[in-house]
């Protein structure tokens, strides 16, 4: 990884700066991570609801799924027009605008009555500001901690926002019996809003950005010089194309066992959360690296099942399993971020993150395509085939490769 920036030679090399208790301590750090639970679970409850009142509607696999990750097509737009904004001046000002339109998006689903194509189009909307913020954010995530916690950083993050994706879907089918979906909307929006407070509250703005202004310039030249490289192009295809293809089959639980799928939805966030805790928080980078083959092949491999329909036990057990693979990431994002220069840090990641949750939104589009001619189940299996066969062909490099210009 990545040298942290010099602080001295009077830091002593052993003193532990890379774990969760650590992380914890720093003001903006902390700030930055309560507002991600915050608003990884206004997410979790707002797409909960609106994938019930979808499927309670229509009644088809293919928008149930597209309702709950479609707001994932829509961070392609952010990754290839504006993500240079996450590099700004002020990101500390653009994260909180950012987090303004997410409120008002959010707030907009609690109208009751309002058409499903508004409905849609809010999702669309919604995904391409929350690709902008999820670069800014990472980008101040980047600079607030070392380099060498920020694995165990991200690993944090994704640890809580697994176990806030269990909390928030169990809670979501609670709150639905009580207050409905538009009652779980406006709960959302207000989770959104305190995030926002929680920024301005404990984020200071960041120096260390480019001086020329953001814009579709500067965010396509530096795009190009990221997809450049062979090298590039195959770890981020690793951490798109795998990861979108079960995302996609998790998104037909409710088509595949309506009564059940908050368990197996449950389970696929136990197991994510799992695998985080052990990959990011117990393994050093050369572990995590010389494993990421093996958690890509886990994160598929148990979705065979589903074509033969098994019980629901074991289909819970092999869909925690799976949900461990999805730690794969953590060694894939750190061999992306040791070659890039700090400067435009917020870019490079908002658009891995931008290509990621796109990738999801095109699995879950696929595997809900298939589900309308085959069954969920077989569905399910020939996704996890392919994101096997992809894992096996597309092996990204185990030496680093050339640094993006900093002219970018």
């Amino acid at each position: 990884m990545p040298s942290h920036r010099t602080t001295g030679p009077a830091a002593p090399p052993t003193t532990p700066t890379t774990g969760y208790r650590a992380l914890l301590r720093n003001k903006e750090f902390g700030g930055l991570y309560l507002s991600f639970t915050l608003t990884v679970a206004a997410s979790t409850l707002s797409g909960f609801a609106l994938g019930t009142l979808v499927n309670d509607r229509t009644g088809s696999p293919f928008l149930t799924a597209v309702s709950m990750y479609g707001a994932t097509f829509a961070t392609v737009l952010g990754a290839l027009t504006l993500m240079s904004v996450a590099d700004g001046k002020r990101p500390r000002r653009t994260l909180l605008l950012l987090q303004s339109v997410s409120l008002a998006g959010v707030a907009a689903q609690a109208v009751p009555g309002l058409p499903l194509a508004a409905r849609f189009a809010l999702l669309l909307t919604l995904g391409f500001f929350q690709s902008l913020g999820t670069g800014t954010r990472l980008g101040l995530l980047a600079e607030v901690v070392p380099g060498s916690a920020y694995a165990p950083a991200r690993s944090l993050m994704n640890v809580t926002a697994g176990g806030m994706v269990i909390v928030g879907y169990a809670a979501g089918a609670l709150l639905l019996r009580y207050i409905g979906p538009y009652g779980v909307f406006v709960l959302a929006a207000a989770l959104t809003a305190l995030g926002a407070a929680v920024v301005a509250a404990t984020v200071r703005e960041h120096s260390i950005r480019l001086t020329r202004r953001p814009g579709l310039r500067r965010t396509w030249r530096t795009n190009a010089e990221l997809f450049a490289h062979p090298g590039r192009r195959t770890l981020l295809l690793n951490l798109w194309v795998p990861n979108g293809l079960i995302v996609g089959c998790e998104a037909l639980f409710l088509s595949y066992d309506p009564g059940r799928a908050g368990i197996l939805l449950g389970a696929a966030s136990a197991g994510m959360l799992l695998g985080d805790l052990i990959v990011g928080r117990l393994l050093d980078a050369d572990r995590r690296r010389r494993l990421g083959f093996g958690l890509r092949l886990l994160l598929a491999g148990p979705f065979l099942l589903f074509a033969v329909h098994p019980p629901v036990v074991v289909a819970t057990v092999a869909v925690g399993l799976a949900g461990i693979g999805f730690a794969a990431t953590l060694p894939l994002q750190e061999q992306l971020l040791e070659e890039t220069p700090e400067a435009i840090r917020g870019q490079v990641q908002g658009v891995e993150s931008a290509g990621r949750m796109t990738g999801q939104g095109v699995g879950a589009a696929i595997v809900g395509g298939l589900a309308q001619y085959l069954a969920p189940g077989t569905a399910m299996a020939v996704a996890a085939g392919a994101s096997v066969v992809v894992t096996l062909l597309c092996r990204p490099p185990t030496t680093p490769y050339q640094r993006i210009s900093r002219a970018s």
